[in-house]
C-alpha cells in the first residue's frame, strides 16, 4: 500500500489542487514578502522581482510535489529545498534567520485556509489543523528551530509574527512595482482587490489597503463564472497569456501518487 506525505482524502488536497485557491494564496504571499523583515534574501537571489509570476509557478511546482506524492518523494522535494536555500546562504555567507524560515510556514497555514474559506466554505477545527500538520511536518523536516508544536500554538506565534517581522520599506516599494510592471495596470488592480479580501488586519494596514466595495463584487463575479463556464476565460485574463499553459495546469495537477 502507498505511503503518501498528505492522505489522499486530506483537505490539503482539495486545497492545492485547486487552482482558485493557489492563486489567492499567491496574492496573499506577494502581499507578505514585500512586508517580512527578510525580503532582502529574496532580493540577494534576484528571482522575485526579476520574475514574480515565475516565482509563483516554482513555489506551486514545489508545494505540489509535497502534498501530492508519496512520502519519500515528498521528503527528498523537502531535501531539495533545503540544498537551495543552503546554496543561497553559502553564496551570501550569512544564515537565513529561523524566524524568516518560520514566517513563510506561517504563511502557508494562514493564506491556505484564508483563501479555501473565502472561496469554498469554513473550515472545521480538524480540517485546520490537518492544514497545519501537512507545513508543520514539512518544517521539521527542514530542521526549522522552534516551530509551534499544534494549531492553537501557531495561532498564538502568528499573531506576534505579524507583529514583529513585517515593515514597509524600500523592498516593499520595490516589489510592487514589480508585480505592477509584470501584471499591468488591470492585473495588478485585481491582485490588489484579491488582498483586501485575504490579508490578515495587520498587513492590510501596512499596505494601506484599506477597504474597497468593488473587491467583494469582483469575487462574487469570478464564484459565478465557475457555475457558467467562464472561469477559464477570466483565469487567463487574470494572468498574462505568457503563462498561459501554467496557469491551465493549477486546475489539471497530475501525478501518479494521486
Amino acid at each position: 500500500m502507498m505511503n503518501y506525505f498528505v492522505a489522499k482524502e486530506s483537505i490539503v488536497r482539495q486545497i492545492w489542487g485547486n487552482g482558485d485557491t493557489i492563486l489567492f494564496i499567491f496574492a496573499g504571499a506577494s502581499a507578505e514578502f514585500a512586508l517580512n523583515k527578510a525580503v532582502d534574501w529574496l532580493y540577494f537571489t534576484g528571482r522575485l522581482p526579476a520574475d514574480p509570476l515565475k516565482r509563483l509557478f516554482s513555489t506551486v511546482s514545489y508545494a505540489r510535489q509535497i502534498v501530492f506524492s508519496n512520502h519519500d518523494d515528498a521528503l527528498h522535494a523537502i531535501d531539495k529545498i533545503n540544498m537551495i536555500h543552503k546554496g543561497v546562504e553559502d553564496q551570501r555567507g550569512q544564515h537565513i534567520p529561523d524566524w524568516a524560515y518560520r514566517d513563510v510556514l506561517y504563511m502557508l497555514i494562514d493564506y491556505s485556509i484564508r483563501s479555501f474559506e473565502l472561496l469554498e466554505r469554513k473550515l472545521s477545527t480538524t480540517e485546520k489543523e490537518e492544514v497545519f500538520d501537512v507545513f508543520y511536518r514539512m518544517g521539521s523536516r527542514m530542521a526549522i528551530k522552534d516551530l509551534p508544536t499544534t494549531f492553537e500554538e501557531w495561532q498564538l506565534m502568528r499573531a506576534i509574527a505579524l507583529e514583529e517581522n513585517l515593515i514597509k520599506g524600500d523592498f516593499t516599494i520595490d516589489l510592487y512595482k514589480q508585480y505592477r510592471k509584470h501584471l499591468g495596470q488591470i492585473r495588478y488592480m485585481v491582485l490588489k482587490q484579491s488582498q483586501i479580501l485575504l490579508l490578515p488586519a495587520k498587513v492590510n494596514q501596512l499596505l494601506a489597503l484599506g477597504q474597497n466595495p468593488l473587491a467583494g463584487t469582483m469575487l462574487n463575479l469570478y464564484k459565478l463564472s465557475r457555475f457558467i463556464g467562464l472561469k477559464p476565460m477570466l483565469k487567463n485574463a487574470i494572468l498574462p497569456a505568457a503563462y498561459k499553459q501554467e496557469i491551465m495546469a493549477l486546475d489539471n495537477y497530475k501525478t501518479d501518487a494521486t
